[in-house]
């Protein structure tokens, strides 16, 4: 891969123009996992594969409940500006199939925006528009209907058992088909490991004789809790609203979310760290909305009609695969989506980051790289994905007083400068949409650096 800077290739990758002309490298693709991750990259490679076939060990689509592989699929998830420019990318008209079908829009005016009790300024996302909001398992079920309407597109359901392997390159998956108790093989030219934060690749490979990537940790101990409410318009108008408590003198970090989604409910969620343990005791809900975050979330709590039971979720750690650092790698195999790395969800980078490792895939194999070979530009652009992700909710997370490091390095001099343009975002309306596509990963974090963001901070905070 010619070198680049990571602003300038982030850029690149998470372009809104849609590549053209499908070159075909390859027979047949196999990808594990119809998660997002699974879906966007089966997406790409129908570009680039006279077949490509899908294994899930779900048995059935979505629809309105989580998939059983899915455990926090019941809580919030947030697309962020970047994902919604992917998926319009590889499905033209997504957005506006996806508002027919009953996804919200949310515009960046009726976005409110708490910090440690105080509502932050509206800054609009680049391009101006709005964003898509819903629950996890509508949206899914949109990307698979569309996907699999690919004619060269297959799903198959059943359980990965491993990886078949040459001297040099993968050969293929084995499996257990769904009924059955017999493993078979698919011969694959590529393989593509979307089977998140659980996937098993890294003992597959050690077992063939292969090094597997170094897994690197970062302590969160997050807890959520999330319930469904009617909306009434008699109770609230809101439509998105986040209120995050930062650890301080006087003050506990907490998280919350409401969402406005389809079938006419709000998602509410509300998250703290270590002991700090939402339950399933909708009194206790209750009683947290009024207590922790701003009216709005009492009043909906308390007012609204319930939906159903309090749905808690515990997340241990942030965690990244090193599969960039690999001395050894073999060909026709790559990972995508939390397969490579999984973050505090509360700053809904999952799904978003997801989608961008498919436009990676698609870089990769539009560059004229051969499929039979170890896939290092790919896994060299994903790492710009994750770093960016990873700096931005790691920053944020060592700050918590239970999360005692990894620190990355420079880690003094970056928490100072997030410190300088955080504060002085409230004050200039300009630096609060710089701050926000970086945080939405429209941007790199790197574009932050410019001096001519720096010294408008400066000047924000003389004023």
């Amino acid at each position: 891969m010619v070198a680049s800077s990571p602003s300038r290739l982030f850029a690149e990758i998470s372009t809104a123009e849609r590549p053209e002309g499908a070159r075909v490298v390859m027979r047949r693709a196999v990808v594990l996992g119809a998660s997002m991750a699974g879906l966007l990259a089966a997406r790409v490679l129908s570009d680039h594969a006279d077949e490509v076939l899908v294994i899930e060990r779900d048995t059935t689509e979505s629809g309105g409940d989580p998939r059983p592989g899915v455990p926090q699929g019941s809580q919030v998830h947030g697309l962020l500006p970047a994902g919604q420019i992917q998926l319009d990318r590889w499905f033209p008209g997504f957005s506006e199939e996806a508002v027919a079908a009953g996804v919200m829009i949310a515009d960046h005016d009726s976005a409110r925006i708490h910090l440690n009790g105080v509502l932050r300024p509206s800054a609009p996302p680049l391009g101006g528009g709005g964003a898509l909001v819903s629950t996890r398992p509508f949206l899914e079920t949109l990307i698979r209907r569309r996907t699999l309407a690919i004619g060269n597109v297959t799903l198959v359901t059943g359980q990965a058992k491993g990886i078949e392997l040459s001297a040099t390159r993968v050969t293929g998956v084995r499996y257990t088909p769904t009924g059955s108790d017999e493993a078979v093989t698919e011969a694959a030219d590529l393989v593509v490991d979307g089977m998140g934060r659980s996937s098993k690749l890294g003992d597959w490979l050690e077992r063939a004789g292969w090094p597997a990537p170094e897994l690197k940790r970062m302590p969160i101990k997050l807890n959520y809790a999330t319930a469904l409410f009617r909306r009434d318009p008699e109770i609230s108008d809101a439509s998105v609203v986040v209120a995050q408590t930062t650890a301080g003198k006087g003050r506990v970090a907490r998280m919350g979310g409401i969402n406005a989604v389809e079938g006419d409910r709000w998602i509410m969620l509300i998250a703290g760290y270590g002991a700090d343990r939402p339950s399933r005791d909708l009194d206790d809900f209750k009683a947290r909305c009024r207590r922790d975050f701003p009216r709005v979330f009492g009043e909906i709590a308390e007012r609204a009609e319930p939906l159903g039971e309090v749905i808690t979720y515990h997340q241990a750690d942030s965690r990244r695969r090193e599969f960039h650092r690999l001395s050894r790698l073999p060909g026709g195999l790559v990972a995508a989506g939390d397969a490579v790395a999984s973050f505090n969800p509360v700053y809904g980078q999952g799904m978003t980051s997801a989608m961008l490792h498919a436009s990676c895939l698609s870089a990769h194999l539009r560059s004229g790289a051969s499929p039979a070979e170890p896939a290092r530009g790919y896994f060299d652009r994903v790492r710009v994905v994750v770093d960016a992700a990873w700096q931005i909710s790691t920053q944020a997370d060592l700050e918590l007083p239970h999360v005692d490091g990894p620190y990355p390095k420079g880690y003094r001099i970056t928490s100072w400068l997030g410190e300088l343009l955080f504060t002085a975002s409230m004050k200039d309306r300009e630096l609060n949409a710089r701050l926000n596509s970086v945080t939405t990963m429209v941007q790199h974090p790197l574009s932050l650096a410019r001096p001519s963001t720096l010294l408008r901070a400066v000047r924000a905070l003389a004023r």
